[in-house]
């Protein structure tokens, strides 16, 4: 619509939620929130600098060492030489396919991570790997950094895919509102992130129910090493990192040495407690898991666990935890140990009891929603099956031909030639940056899809101007959401941009791919038939959904899908008759003792949960790195993106680091001042906040801030991945490592 002047307003989707946009000319000038979100993230707020900023790619260009000597040294350092679009297609699609022809598709990484675009066919991930595997396939990974060791663990426990048991099994918000008495928050749920979920979240509920539960009196724990971890009227249990797992034994060994455990529901519906209880009660190493054994670990008093343990096991119980503990070393311990401690009380399958993951961590778990298939543009399969665990790329870049274990698989790394990546910065993810900078000069070639000149983008050879979300017509959708957006393109394409599927239809065409890639069909023409095929799979399920022009002239309806009830729990039908509706473990139960794990022989994941300390942790402190650095998610933004415009606000950069008096204190240090965050791998800078509302002893840096160029010694505006460590949570998860880092801290002088 338009207001009068030259300034038109729509509405589009975004992974943060639906906002007005409004328009004027050629570019994004102001976002207001959408009227029936609740509580709308404040992201947008930045969007119009961040669309127009000097840091767009303005047109393809080509790192001058390479151009001119395929030199692979200067990445991150190097110029770019500005070409035109078909100069700039050929040389791609020449070196691809002297790739592919000279040491084979398995040469090839298809990096992505699919946060590029709420947007169903600009989906930067599917058109990537569709392109890849239109041209003979490529090496792809596992799992995600957010929950690639949960993915590894828990269908040995459940049986149930991760993500499935994620968005389809757990209990709903309201089911907890109306059952739930005691909420053990394991981790906290932390509105801040749930701002953000794949595909979109447009009525952001999470705040409200916390409060909600609060109000009508439910208990709700927040056990982790941050207050802000949970909203306002929730019970702060600091916990120091990585310990979470001697907590939940402690409280185990409450339950068995009271008489408290459900010995009749772990009969019926597990397997392996007789195998467990020897190392709970202390008979195989003797050393009870006492809350005396755990309390000087974790920091918990023994008196305050034993009375959680006996509130736990007398009122209904959901224990949630949080992604945040799964991405540390043996992140695997504490999930299963959760659902040992959940099995323990007897109370998975009822209404508002049991265990759930993720709450918080994106604002489309706790929502029930009747499963409905997304508008899906297909990848095709993948003819090369070297697949890596997502986390691993800096180990796989250093160590070609390297042998690693996954999940009971002995594999060896690939040797990559050739990284083409779009829709992700992996300079944000990743850990250890130093060292993935180092390895990053090993491939021959590196092509990157990108709308900024991210760190990504800087150490690229080839890189293509790709259009933001705002310069492209789409359509978004979630199967987390129950809102449907016809996503108009709002303004021209900034510089020379050009969407995903125009560069890889370039490129296929080059390479004798282009029919297959594109079908014989336009990008509008795609959505047309996605689309259609999407109506069909939702009149099939009873749901109508309007036609295209339809829907563009609504711009959004909001879908009738919502599953409120009793039923939105994890395994009702199991728990009735767990002969008649079996887990899909091998042994149709829950395991608290798996016998697949246990076949492995992996001493950093045994056959049942153990108490296995980091390397990196409080217990392990050192005078040069006394502090343990968490590094949670950024409050005004998704990961890194947007940050090319927040670095521009005084005051902004470099992030906050949140720190305790008593660690301030005997470093002179106060509130607003500059610090230097640093230990063995790196350095960065960062601004200080001192606050009570963060365990002694532990600092956070959020991440998100975009890795400096190399050459200095200090990352300038905090990037906290400069410290963390590059390790797997082990051999079963090989997930990421994150929050197991330990570092020092010191005013930055002069």
């Amino acid at each position: 619509m338009a207001d009068g002047s030259n300034r038109q307003t729509r509405i589009t989707s975004s992974h943060w939620g639906a906002f007005e946009v409004d328009v004027e000319g050629d570019r994004i000038v102001a976002t207001r929130p959408f009227a029936p979100d609740p509580a709308p993230s404040r992201i947008p707020d930045i969007l119009p600098a961040a669309v127009h900023h000097r840091t767009r790619v303005a047109r393809p260009a080509i790192r001058r060492g390479w151009l001119d000597r395929r030199e692979r040294a200067g990445r991150g350092a190097e110029d770019f030489v500005e070409l035109p679009w078909d100069e700039a297609l050929d040389i791609a699609a020449a070196e691809i396919d002297r790739i592919r022809k000279t040491h084979g598709n398995e040469a090839i990484f298809g990096g992505s991570y699919g946060w590029g675009s709420a947007g169903r066919f600009h989906h930067a991930q599917s058109q990537v790997h569709r392109f890849l595997n239109a041209v003979g396939g490529y090496v792809s990974s596992f799992g995600s950094y957010s929950t690639g060791c949960a993915q590894a663990i828990m269908p040995h426990v459940f049986g149930v895919d991760f993500l499935k048991l994620l968005y389809e099994c757990q209990d709903g918000w309201q089911v907890i509102h109306d059952n739930t008495e005691t909420l053990v928050m394991f981790g906290g749920i932390n509105p801040k992130n749930s701002q953000v979920s794949m595909g979109g979240v447009t009525e952001h509920e999470t705040a409200g129910w916390i409060d909600r539960f609060v109000a009508k009196g439910m208990h709700c724990v927040n056990i982790g090493p941050q207050r802000v971890d949970a909203p306002g009227g929730c019970e702060w249990l600091p916990v120091r990192p990585g310990s979470d797992t001697t907590l939940m034994l402690a409280l185990a060994h409450v339950l068995e040495e009271e008489g408290l455990t459900d010995r009749a529901f772990l009969d019926r519906c597990s397997v392996g407690f007789e195998r467990f209880r020897p190392y709970l009660m202390g008979e195989t190493d003797g050393q009870p898991k006492s809350p005396d054994w755990a309390a000087p670990i974790c920091g918990v008093e023994p008196e305050t666990i034993r009375a959680l343990a006996r509130r736990m096991a007398s009122t209904r119980t959901l224990i949630t935890v949080a992604w945040s503990l799964q991405r540390a070393e043996h992140g695997e311990q504490p999930y299963w140990m959760s659902a040992v401690l959940a099995a323990m009380l007897g109370q998975i399958g009822l209404p508002g009891g049991g265990v759930g993951y993720g709450y918080g961590a994106i604002g489309g778990v706790g929502k029930a929603l009747i499963g409905l298939r997304g508008v899906t543009f297909s990848q095709f399969a993948n003819p090369v099956k070297k697949v890596i665990p997502v986390a691993r790329i800096g180990d796989m870049l250093r160590h070609p031909g390297g042998p690693y274990d996954f999940n009971g698989r002995r594999d060896t790394y690939p040797d990559i030639r050739l990284i083409y990546w779009a829709g992700g910065n992996p300079y944000h993810h990743h850990q250890d940056l130093n060292a993935l900078h180092e390895a990053w000069a090993q491939p021959e070639t590196v092509i990157v899809n990108e709308p900024w000149w991210t760190a990504t983008a800087k150490r690229a050879d080839i890189v293509f101007p790709a259009t933001t979300p705002y310069e492209r017509e789409d359509i978004g959708r979630s199967p987390l959401d129950d809102y449907l957006f016809h996503m108009p393109q709002l303004i021209p394409p900034v510089g020379e941009a050009r969407d995903d599927y125009s560069i890889f239809a370039g490129l296929a065409e080059r390479m004798g791919e282009g029919q297959v890639f594109t079908g014989g069909r336009s990008a509008e023409e795609w959505m047309g038939l996605l689309y259609e095929e999407y109506r069909g799979f939702a009149a099939e399920q009873g749901i109508e959904v309007p036609d295209l022009d339809t829907l563009k002239e609504k711009n959004w309806i909001k879908l009738p899908i919502q599953a409120d009830g009793p039923n939105r729990t994890l395994f009702p039908p199991f728990r009735e008759n767990p002969e008649g509706a079996p887990l899909p473990t091998p042994s149709g139960r829950i395991e608290i003792f798996s016998e697949t794990i246990a076949g492995f022989g992996y001493d950093d994941c045994p056959g049942h949960p153990v108490w296995l300390p980091p390397s990196e942790w409080l217990g392990a402190a050192t005078g040069d790195a006394p502090l343990h650095l968490v590094s949670p998610q950024p409050g005004d933004k998704l990961h890194s993106q947007l940050e090319s415009a927040l670095a521009d606000v005084p005051g902004a950069r470099p992030e906050t680091l949140v720190i305790h008096p008593d660690d301030a204190a005997p470093r002179g240090i106060a509130t607003g001042d500059l610090l230097r965050v640093f230990n063995a791998r790196g350095a960065c800078r960062a601004r200080a906040q001192v606050s009570t509302d963060i365990h002694a002893g532990v600092v956070a840096l959020p991440t998100g801030a975009w890795f400096g160029d190399p050459g200095g010694n200090i990352d300038p505006d905090g990037n906290p991945n400069v410290l963390t460590r590059d390790v797997g949570t082990s051999r079963l998860g090989q997930g990421s490592s994150a929050h197991t880092a330990l570092v020092q801290v010191a005013r930055l002088e002069g």
